[in-house]
């Protein structure tokens, strides 16, 4: 475990999916500053921090948006550090990811957006795809008409829940999420994270999760990693959240403004929000 105020030691490299010594920079500004995570297939995995902690850039990492400038990420033994690796077509058919402004596409319907991959692959017919993405949006708590409607009709909530519809509709064998409840009521929230849980158990999908939810990742996901500026401060299983004695993993907890985490103020690159 780690001390109070020092970054993780480097995590073990057995994981199904590892990530060891991972740099990510853009321009001068470091998101990613020597990041090491494990998590076992099928396992679930929460992480928290604040703004600009690289949480997202670390995600769009493993789903091979980036490249890693030194480190390593593997997927089930595999190399993908490099957005070239050969292995990242292989894996890129295999994730499902939720973006955190959703990136759906404005030109298509609702139903075309979450079945993307399957009309543009040709594994589903136009007919086998509506209803494929109307029977998800059931899941989501959305009516068969929102099916028909353009992105631009929805809510922002609405538009995060296509957003999960699309990421689960290839049934993945790993789920990455940023922040699916974000902006979504209680009841909804608690309703997306039950379905999550039960994608995780029942079909064992590998699941990491960006939240801002203290709750929902003390209860939720069996692991944990604390971010600040582009490193990870504390990691392991939310069962040993409460003896960690991390000042970074206290305060993020407990929401205090006291604390080794402090707001950076000017405005910063695109990449590093998050």
């Amino acid at each position: 475990m780690t001390t109070p105020s020092t970054p993780a030691t480097a995590a073990s490299t057995s994981g199904f999916i590892t990530v060891q010594s991972l740099t990510k920079k853009f321009g001068p500004n470091t998101a990613l500053d020597d990041v090491s995570l494990s998590l076992g297939k099928g396992e679930t995995m929460a992480i928290i921090g604040p703004s600009a902690a690289g949480k997202s850039v670390l995600l769009k990492c493993i789903v091979g948006l980036h490249g890693a400038d030194s480190g390593k990420i593997m997927l089930g033994g595999d190399d993908v550090s490099q957005v070239s690796s050969p292995a990242r077509k292989h894996w890129a058919e295999r994730i499902g990811m939720l973006f955190q402004q959703n990136a759906l596409f404005d030109s298509m319907k609702v139903w075309e957006n979450i079945c993307f991959r399957q009309i543009e692959r040709g594994t589903m017919t136009r007919k086998e795809a509506k209803d494929h993405a109307v029977d998800l949006l059931g899941h989501v708590g959305l009516s068969e008409d929102s099916a028909f409607l353009s992105p631009g009709d929805l809510s922002g909530g609405m538009q995060k829940r296509v957003g999960i519809a699309r990421a689960i509709s290839t049934d993945p064998e790993i789920l990455l999420l940023d922040n699916p409840t974000a902006g979504l009521d209680p009841v909804l929230s608690n309703h997306i994270e039950l379905m999550i849980s039960k994608i995780a158990t029942q079909r064992g999908t590998t699941v990491i999760t960006i939240t801002n939810d203290m709750q929902i990742a003390r209860t939720r996901y069996a692991n944990l990693v604390m971010m600040h500026a582009g490193k990870v401060y504390w990691s392991g299983s939310t069962n040993d959240i409460d003896d960690a004695h991390n000042e970074h993993l206290t305060q993020m907890l407990n929401g205090s403004s006291q604390g080794p985490i402090t707001m950076r103020m000017g405005k910063r690159g695109d990449h590093m929000v998050a």
